[in-house]
């Protein structure tokens, strides 16, 4: 049976995107491989072997248009209001937390946070589907 083991984003600047996905979600630096025109940093979070991949070529200037087929990423949280109040304090772009609801009954509480590059990744609610 197969293993999701990561998934990939190209980004413009190293540095920035670092900082930004470990202080957004505590993602550290798993390896680092570099060649000569790119390199690929795997990221990961202490308790899930999942990995980030991020692409960067270094002789990119300009940034990536991310088109209109992109979806997003998604993590989860023991308390997505506290989260949002994190984001909110630190100055991280962030939209209104939601109450995704079906007929009646809440299937999901998220916000959605934007990376330095324009990616979307969602921060859902621990609890029913995503515990």
């Amino acid at each position: 049976m197969a293993k999701p083991v990561h998934s990939m984003i190209r980004v413009l600047d190293e540095e920035r995107s670092r900082a930004y996905y470990a202080r957004a979600f505590g993602l550290e630096l798993a390896e680092r491989i570099g060649f000569d025109g790119f390199a690929l940093l795997y990221l990961r979070h202490p308790s899930s072997p999942f990995e980030l991949e991020l692409t960067v070529n270094f002789d990119r200037t300009e940034p990536y248009d991310l088109g209109n087929g992109y979806g997003h990423l998604a993590v989860v949280v023991d308390d997505v209001d506290a989260e949002h109040a994190r984001f909110t304090k630190e100055g991280l772009p962030a939209t209104p937390v939601k109450d995704f609801q079906h007929q009646g009954r809440t299937l999901a509480r998220f916000f959605f946070a934007t990376d330095p590059d324009g990616y979307k990744i969602e921060v859902i609610q621990k609890g029913g589907r995503f515990a």
